[in-house]
Formats: C-alpha cells, sequence, structure tokens
C-alpha cells in the first residue's frame, strides 16, 4: 500500500511540472509576438508621419453664450399664516346671566354696536335709587346756596349739601358705568366669527366659552417665523413677494414689522407683511408663502449653477477664445457670491461680452480646439 501511495504522488508531481512548463513557453511566445507587433505599429506611424509632427487635433463641439451683466436677487422663503389686522375677541366686562345675544355668525358688525347683554337688574334698581336721593340733594343743595347768597345759615351747610350732591352724581356715574359693563359691545367694524353665548348661560370676563370674536380682513396679515442666522438681513421695508397657493396668486407687498426678539425655544424671530383683502379673498388661518428679498446686487454676472465646475484650486467656467482663425477653450477661474434658485452670483473672473461655454464643457480641457 505504502509503494502505491508513493507511486501516484509522483506522477501527479510530474504532471504539475509539465503544466508549469507549458505555461511559461506560452508566456515568452505572447511576449514575443507582443514585441513583434509593437515594432510593426512604430514603422507604421513613422511612414504616416515621417516629418514628427503631431497630428491635426480634433475640434470639440460646444455652444456658446455672451457674457451679460444683470440683477442678482436672493430671497428667503419661509412659510406664514393669515390673520385679520383686527382680530379681536369680545367678552363681557362683569359676570352675569347672558339676558340677550343680538348677532349671529357672519353678520356684519359697526364699531359701537351691541352684541349681547347680561342681566343688569340689580345694577338698574341702584341707579334709581341713586337718581331719588340726587333730586333731594340737588333740591337741598340750591336752598342752601340761595341762602347763603344772601349771606343766611352758616358755611358748613352749604359745603354739606354741595359734598352730598357731587357724592351722588359720582356714585351715579359709577353705576352708569356698571351698567355699560353688562353690554358686550365690538369696539372694532367687521365680521362675526363666532358666537358661543348662549342666553341663559353665565358669562364671566376672559372666558373662552364667553367671547365673541369679530374679524376686520379689510387690511390682512401674515405673519412667518425665520431663523435668527437671518438677523442681520431681514429689516422692516424689505421687499416680500406673498404666494396664496390654495387662490394660486401672488402679491407683492414689503415688510412692516420684524420683531426684536429671538424665541429661545426654536430661535426664529417673527416677521409681518400686510395685504388688502381687495386684491385677494383671504381668510383667517390661510397657508401663505412669503418669499424676502434680503440681498441684491444690481451689477453682477449670473449663470447657471451646472455652468460652474470645482477642482482643489477652487471653481472655473470654460471660455470659448479666439486663436487666429480658430477657438480654444480657455479654463477661468471665478470667484462667485450666493446661489438662488438654481442662478449663481459672479463676482470676479468674468468681462461682459465674453463668450461662456454652456455646453460641451463637460470633459473638455483648457486649449482644446472647439467650434460652435
Amino acid at each position: 500500500m505504502k509503494k502505491m501511495i508513493i507511486y501516484f504522488a509522483l506522477i501527479a508531481f510530474l504532471v504539475s511540472c509539465g503544466e508549469s512548463t507549458d505555461k511559461k513557453a506560452e508566456l515568452e511566445k505572447l511576449k514575443m509576438q507582443h514585441d513583434q507587433i509593437a515594432t510593426q505599429i512604430a514603422q507604421l506611424e513613422a511612414e504616416l508621419n515621417p516629418s514628427g509632427e503631431n497630428a491635426e487635433q480634433k475640434s470639440v463641439s460646444v455652444k456658446v453664450k455672451p457674457v451679460e451683466e444683470c440683477v442678482f436677487d436672493h430671497y428667503i422663503n419661509v412659510q406664514g399664516t393669515v390673520d385679520g389686522d383686527q382680530n379681536i375677541a369680545v367678552s363681557p366686562q362683569m359676570a352675569g346671566i347672558v339676558t340677550a345675544v343680538y348677532v349671529k355668525e357672519g353678520a356684519q358688525v359697526k364699531k359701537g354696536q351691541v352684541l349681547a347683554e347680561l342681566d343688569a337688574q340689580v345694577i338698574r334698581q341702584s341707579l334709581e335709587e341713586v337718581n331719588t336721593q340726587l333730586i333731594l340733594a340737588n333740591s337741598i343743595f340750591e336752598k342752601q346756596s340761595a341762602l347763603w347768597e344772601k349771606k343766611i345759615g352758616s358755611e358748613v351747610q352749604y359745603l354739606q349739601a354741595k359734598n352730598t350732591k357731587e357724592s351722588l352724581e359720582q356714585r351715579m356715574n359709577t353705576i352708569r358705568e356698571q351698567l355699560k359693563q353688562a353690554k358686550v359691545i365690538s369696539p372694532i367694524s367687521g365680521t362675526v366669527e363666532s358666537v358661543p353665548l348662549r342666553v341663559g348661560e353665565m358669562a364671566s370676563p376672559g372666558m373662552p366659552t364667553s367671547t365673541i370674536r369679530v374679524i376686520n380682513m379689510n387690511v390682512a396679515k401674515i405673519t412667518a417665523e425665520v431663523s435668527e442666522s437671518y438677523a442681520t438681513r431681514i429689516k422692516n421695508g424689505n421687499d416680500a413677494l406673498v404666494n396664496f397657493p390654495d387662490l394660486g396668486k401672488d402679491i407683492q407687498t414689503k415688510l412692516n414689522f420684524t420683531s426684536r426678539f429671538i424665541d429661545p425655544t426654536n430661535r426664529t424671530f417673527r416677521v409681518e407683511c400686510k395685504v388688502s383683502s381687495k386684491e385677494v379673498e383671504l381668510r383667517a388661518n390661510m397657508i401663505a408663502y412669503i418669499k424676502i428679498k434680503d440681498y441684491s446686487n444690481e451689477k453682477a454676472f449670473c449663470l447657471p449653477v451646472n455652468y460652474v465646475q470645482s477642482n482643489q484650486d477652487g471653481k472655473f467656467v470654460y471660455i470659448a477664445k479666439q486663436n487666429g482663425n480658430d477657438w480654444i477653450a480657455e479654463r477661468r477661474m471665478i470667484k462667485t457670491g450666493m446661489d438662488y434658485d438654481g442662478t449663481i452670483e459672479v463676482l470676479e473672473g468674468l468681462a461682459a461680452g465674453e463668450n461662456i461655454i454652456t455646453s460641451g464643457f463637460q470633459n473638455l480641457n483648457g486649449g482644446e480646439k472647439v467650434i460652435f
């Protein structure tokens, strides 16, 4: 058995040596063929170009466009909400039972109009009581005044009568003011949006269930929150374009308010602009998008962002320069500024009238011939 194993192992070794020898021979043969082909290529190149000059360079087909100055504007896009410039929640100034509600939702009201009324029977009774006392006090004061003019009676009697009359008059005015507080009066003209008050229910000052909301949408305001990173560039008077997606309309306006307070919870500040409802029919809490112009350069070169390429040296574009009768591509390093909506601002590196390559520059190299 041992002899058999040694015999098969020897056969396998000889076979592997033979295969290795065949591969080496094949490799040497291919190297010789490669050298022969390289020699033939060199001979043919020499025959085709005996003088040793470079072959004619092919031209790359491109498109160009003259560089022109433009006005570059940069905008900040934020989402805002619509509200009436006057949006008031009117509630009673005193607690009491609702005895009458004079308006319904959607009603048009005027400034000073009574919207609802509370039970004021006790106040009216107090008013009648004080009025009766005041009538008597006036009569006594008139008599004491007549006597005092004739130097009859004492000055103390005259002053007491006068003080009683004036005190009752002041109390009468106070009760009348209390009687006014029993009425819910609209402080503005507008449209009634909600009327939660019901006759017979208890109403209290400031309670949501006791308020009547009145909105004046003749002038609407759009408010939005802007990141504090734009705080130095957003100011009152900045141009703004308001878009109402639900209405499909745009309105040009200006910022009329920028908050000086940064919200610590989300690091934003509030901005506001106003639009007239004559231009568009608006509703409170409607969504609006505001484009706020925060930067403008009236003498810039504006290029599509995809024209500009980058390498380790910076940003560059290709310019078509005339060289005799030919045109060649020149790589031009540029300094850029801000970009917005696919357009970038070029600050340095270009001159008006130069031909910038706008198509075919992806695989272009500086110095290559171009045709357009």
